[in-house]
């Protein structure tokens, strides 16, 4: 089920009437129940990955909580690590690591015969795997206590808001507030159907008129010229925050709605000036999820270990064995030995290169996270490159600019258009179907073929396009400001002015198709 479905709309406006009729565990009972409803009905086979899910890992915190014995306690989060990134690797990994595998030996001149199955990924299964590995996680680090109320448990893995596409929710933050009945609250459910009506607009209206012209350029970048693949790219990276972060404003604002209060998982990503920045903005629960549960149990900026080298050197010869980029080669050489010998000067440096080391590593598995593919992992690494980038060249290229008493503005428009050009250049191997898809874009835009306006097809798509991405921008630049979900609380006239051209742009702009989520797939 999808919110912007008729199915979901029928769901939802039977389920409030008894979510606020209902009281203690009789409402999470409902909710539990309606969870599950809400994920069967995509396949109903995989509510056993859920529950089998949910029962170990509610037994495994107990067990934690009942001992004392390291050695115990180790094994059963070995356990709960083993079962939820066993599913994970299984469902989401295994065809592709086989192929891959298969990919090599071909490339070596051997004829493998390695059959692949007919596994489908589960929907969200990424998202509710991460949540529940943090509670055991924190559960074992004893910086939460145990949940013993099985239903209120498994309640938090199935929440229906946000248990197909985020956002991640912490324990800490989420079964505290099933401790108590949520009221219905007037200031509550219009803040909340304020920020649904905004994320329906950023899904319905920016993200799904943008589709068809991103997928034009994609399918076959061959047949356009420089500004249209340009144009494409940008309409890509408008497309994709749009259709996430509308998602996470629908999840929130239910949330808020039901009486619950979710952390941000967007903040106008787009206005970051440094790449850091940007990763705090950017899918911020899975951000922090990866600082905090792999950057830092790695050393995070303090220390770390050879093993990360090591994973380093193997991505990259991978990435060459399947890219065929023997370009990379001399690249990765270079590199290698300048981390070398940085390492042997002495350890400040050393320290600094394993923070550089850590960085890759996060952002390499964060990029597999998101899908089964070497296009994923090499938009990782360059993430990676980027943060690594931003902390050798940050320093020198400030003063270069203070040294010419260029003005702070200037330089932050700058540093602003930099971080977007780049996280454009990263979002086309996250689009494209193949590397040489990838490439096809890339060199098509470069090389100023047909650079004009004249040179563009479908010249209504792009009008409609920028129109959209004009007033996406400026809702954005205003809500920094005014913080419009305060204002929807505080002022009824806005509020109803509001949610009035919401509505209208929904209805205007938007299309209807029922088209799915982009993150479902991850």
């Amino acid at each position: 089920m999808i919110f912007n479905s008729l199915h979901f709309l029928i769901f939802i406006a039977a389920f409030l009437p008894i979510y606020f009729g209902l009281k203690g565990r009789w409402r999470l009972w409902l909710c539990l129940i309606g969870s599950y409803y809400f994920y069967g009905v995509w396949d109903w086979r995989f509510l056993s990955l859920i529950m089998i899910s949910t029962l170990i890992d509610y037994f495994v915190g107990l067990q934690l909580d009942q001992t004392n014995d390291e050695v115990k306690r180790k094994r059963m989060l070995i356990i709960s690590m083993v079962v939820n990134l066993g599913f994970l690797a299984f469902f989401k990994y295994f065809n592709f690591f086989i192929g891959s595998f298969q990919e090599i030996l071909l490339g070596m001149g051997l004829s493998p015969s390695i059959h692949t199955l007919k596994i489908i990924l589960p929907v969200g299964i990424s998202f509710y795997t991460f949540q529940s590995m943090s509670y055991t996680i924190d559960v074992y680090k004893r910086k939460i206590a145990v949940e013993k109320d099985f239903i209120r448990f498994a309640t938090f893995i199935s929440f229906f808001p946000q248990l197909v596409a985020g956002p991640i929710v912490r324990a800490s933050d989420f079964l505290p507030q099933f401790q108590t009945d949520k009221k219905f609250e007037w200031d509550r459910i219009l803040a909340g159907t304020g920020q649904i009506l905004f994320g329906f607009f950023k899904k319905v209206a920016v993200a799904d008129s943008l589709a068809p012209f991103v997928d034009q350029c994609f399918a076959a970048p061959g047949s356009f010229g420089s500004l249209h693949l340009l144009i494409g790219v940008i309409f890509w990276s408008f497309q994709i925050y749009c259709d996430f972060s509308g998602y996470s404003d629908i999840a929130i604002g239910l949330a808020r709605v039901l009486g619950f209060d979710f952390p941000d998982n967007f903040r106008t990503p787009y206005f970051s000036k440094n790449f850091s920045e940007f990763w705090q903005r950017w899918h911020i629960s899975l951000s922090s999820w990866l600082k905090d549960y792999l950057y830092i149990p790695l050393g995070g900026n303090r220390s770390g270990s050879f093993g990360s080298i090591f994973f380093i050197a193997l991505a990259m010869i991978l990435s060459v064995a399947v890219t065929q980029w023997l370009w990379l080669i001399p690249i990765y050489v270079i590199g290698t030995v300048w981390i070398y010998l940085r390492m042997k000067k002495d350890e400040k440096t050393r320290a600094k290169t394993y923070t550089y080391m850590n960085n890759m590593v996060t952002m390499l598995l964060g990029g597999l996270w998101h899908g089964a593919g070497w296009a994923y992992a090499f938009w990782g690494f360059l993430h990676g490159m980027y943060l690594i980038g931003q902390r050798v060249l940050g320093p020198p290229w400030t003063r270069m600019l203070n040294a010419i008493r260029t003005p702070q503005f200037i330089q932050n428009a700058l540093a602003i258009l930099i971080v977007y050009f780049l996280t454009c250049v990263a979002w086309i191997f996250f689009r494209a179907p193949t590397f040489d898809i990838a490439g096809q874009v890339i060199k098509g835009i470069v090389s100023f073929d047909a650079f004009n306006f004249g040179s563009v097809v479908n010249k209504f798509w792009v009008a409609k396009g920028f129109i959209l991405i004009l007033i996406l921008l400026l809702i954005e630049v205003a809500n920094l400001r005014f913080t419009f979900y305060k204002v929807i609380q505080k002022n009824p006239l806005f509020r109803v002015a509001s949610f009035a051209v919401l509505l209208w742009l929904i209805s205007f702009f938007g299309s209807f198709g029922s088209n799915s989520f982009i993150y479902f797939q991850f």
